[in-house]
């Protein structure tokens, strides 16, 4: 399956968000993103399902693909487009329940999670953390370029490159052969998420 085009994910975090969600992912999506997925996994069930409603139908407004993180009973219910899994989640399964149109990411940080989401079937996979970042701790040090670029090389399911990814640095990921790149924190945090956003997009399309 393709990915969304321009080569920018946009993943949510309502905890960094400047603004309400709806209006950064509204802001981001004008300014020419197409691919968000919606992250604030720790919401109890009701609420995160109204909110990926509203941006499921905010993003659609725009022409862009919506994703979920995680929760397969809301991306059904929000009419999104897609889950993006954790490790340990076989994306396989997860388009057993929600059929073969639907965009299955998984999340790998070593290679042995990036050989079975493959295996798995995923449609791609986000590996991380590529640089030093205050929105994905916990996940050890930043692999560099370099082990970005051995991972494209290695694999034949897209690699998303995220994790500490600014405008300055897109290109190389994408030079490196990532396929896309996802951004949190720096669209989430900031004031003016438009030009934030189009300073990515202009990034990668020089790349």
């Amino acid at each position: 399956m393709m990915l969304p085009k321009p080569r920018l994910l946009l993943i949510t975090d309502r905890h960094q968000a400047r603004r309400p969600l709806p209006e950064v992912v509204d802001a981001a999506c004008a300014a020419g993103c197409r691919w968000v997925s919606v992250r604030d996994k720790d919401m109890v069930t009701g609420e995160r399902r109204q909110l990926a409603r509203r941006l499921v139908k905010i993003g659609h407004q725009h022409g862009a693909t919506v994703t979920l993180h995680g929760d397969i009973a809301t991306a059904e219910a929000a009419r999104a487009n897609g889950v993006h899994v954790a490790p340990g989640t076989a994306p396989g399964a997860v388009r057993q329940i929600l059929g073969k149109e639907m965009l299955i990411g998984a999340s790998v940080h070593s290679w042995a999670e990036a050989e079975r989401a493959q295996e798995d079937g995923a449609d791609y996979v986000t590996v991380s953390p590529v640089f030093e970042t205050a929105s994905k701790p916990g996940y050890g040090p930043a692999i560099g370029l370099e082990i970005l670029e051995e991972f494209c090389d290695a694999l034949q399911v897209p690699v998303v490159a995220l994790g500490g990814v600014s405008p300055e640095t897109a290109g190389d990921c994408i030079r490196a052969g990532a396929a896309a790149v996802a951004v949190m924190g720096e669209i989430m945090r900031a004031d003016d998420v438009g030009a934030a956003t189009g300073r990515y997009l202009e990034a990668l399309d020089a790349a």
